[in-house]
């Protein structure tokens, strides 16, 4: 993803972010009220959308493109969630069992 390391971290005010995503600022506060991302805040309160941020924004509107509700938008982008956490237990687990056979056999 863009960003390297500062991928998670915010850099991005509202408008940067809309603006850059293709959405109007609204839009984005609806989708924080719904659920559906939480970007970074300022100690002042201000929003800071990160690389992953605007990800997940582009990937609201693909699936709005398709016709999802909020609601639906929210299940799909949990499943995704879950299914990227479980690749990624599965990568470890399949690394782990080679290092154990390389190291006993």
């Amino acid at each position: 993803m863009a960003g390297g390391n500062n991928a998670g971290r915010g850099v991005y005010a509202i408008s940067v972010a809309a603006e850059l995503v293709g959405m109007g600022q609204q839009n984005l506060r609806l989708y924080e009220r719904r659920g559906l991302i939480e970007p970074g805040r300022t100690l002042g309160g201000t929003r800071q959308y990160s690389e992953e941020d605007l990800a997940t924004l582009r990937r609201i509107g693909e699936l709005l493109d398709l016709g999802l509700n909020l609601a639906g938008i929210g299940m799909v982008l949990r499943l995704e969630a879950e299914n990227r956490r479980l690749q990624r237990e599965l990568r470890s687990a399949t690394a782990e069992r080679a290092n154990a056979r390389a190291r006993s056999g």
